[in-house]
């Protein structure tokens, strides 16, 4: 295996470990795996603010209105610096959310696509595309609206 080959393997576990400690609800343990500033492309659902590193408050608030939250890695694929992860995912409505701040206790299950940038060890960026009409029919939220 060459360096190259080796390092996309590398990104490969770090990414799964991404997961398995969101799956274990250790939010603790959320800087082995993301770089203190990441930036998450994923505002509209999360609310965060627009700044390196709020994507730790938002999981965080994710994991707790959706408890409990579980995503299955189904499938990896790296190329240089990123890796791109289909998983399925699944939760219950049991916490305030920004978009539906009383919990509903009905559950979901949506197929999610990340694209996770890696950089000295760390996932530095955050991109993500799932079903996300589908979540909130599922969930029994309201509709999101354009300001």
């Amino acid at each position: 295996m060459d360096n190259t080959q080796q390092q996309q393997q590398q990104n490969k576990q770090l990414v799964t470990g991404f997961f398995t400690a969101l799956n274990e609800g250790r939010l603790d343990d959320l800087g082995d795996y993301l770089a203190a500033d990441i930036v998450d492309h994923n505002k509209i659902i999360h609310g965060e603010p627009d700044e390196p590193g709020a994507a730790f408050a938002a999981i965080a608030m994710q994991l707790e209105a959706l408890k409990p939250y579980h995503a299955k890695v189904e499938e990896l694929i790296a190329e240089g610096d990123q890796v791109v992860a289909r998983i399925t995912q699944s939760g219950t409505s049991s916490g305030a959310h920004p978009r539906m701040p009383v919990p509903t206790g009905r559950r979901f299950e949506n197929e999610a696509i990340f694209i996770l940038t890696v950089r000295a060890g760390r996932i530095s960026e955050l991109r993500g595309v799932s079903d996300r009409l589908g979540l909130f029919l599922q969930l029994g939220w309201d509709w999101p609206t354009i300001d």
